[in-house]
């Protein structure tokens, strides 16, 4: 099942916000765009991280999750001098100590040279 929301942006390529397959949810990265006009939100790591956790919300919420429900994220920053900020941002969207696993990796360039993308992988 496809799942999609207008309060996240549209996809910018041949793919969906979300797919869920069983009680498993797969949401593609999300980056820092406004979700009516694609503009991008926010200057620096914390702005943008910010959106980007606010846009994978609204699409897990539209799925009829929790944020409590992720089991697993995919973080891809541009610069790795930016990991502390982002984390500090990042835990803000969970309940203390219900953190999904995680990966963050430094990347050559992300989609319209933003800062931070988060894929998450949803579950019960």
């Amino acid at each position: 099942m496809i799942i999609s929301t207008e309060n996240a942006p549209k996809a910018i390529g041949p793919y969906s916000q979300a797919r869920k397959v069983g009680s498993t949810l797969y949401v593609s990265g999300c980056c820092p765009f406004h979700h009516q006009d694609g503009s991008i939100i926010g200057e620096n790591i914390i702005e943008q991280a910010h959106q980007v956790m606010k846009n994978l919300q609204a699409i897990v919420i539209a799925a009829g999750y929790s944020m409590d429900d992720i089991v697993k994220t995919t973080c891809f920053i541009s610069d790795m001098a930016n990991f502390v900020p982002f984390n500090e941002t990042y835990k803000s969207y969970f309940n203390a100590g219900i953190y999904p696993a995680r990966s963050c990796v430094e990347v050559s360039r992300l989609p319209k040279d933003v800062l931070i993308e988060v894929e998450a992988v949803v579950a019960r």
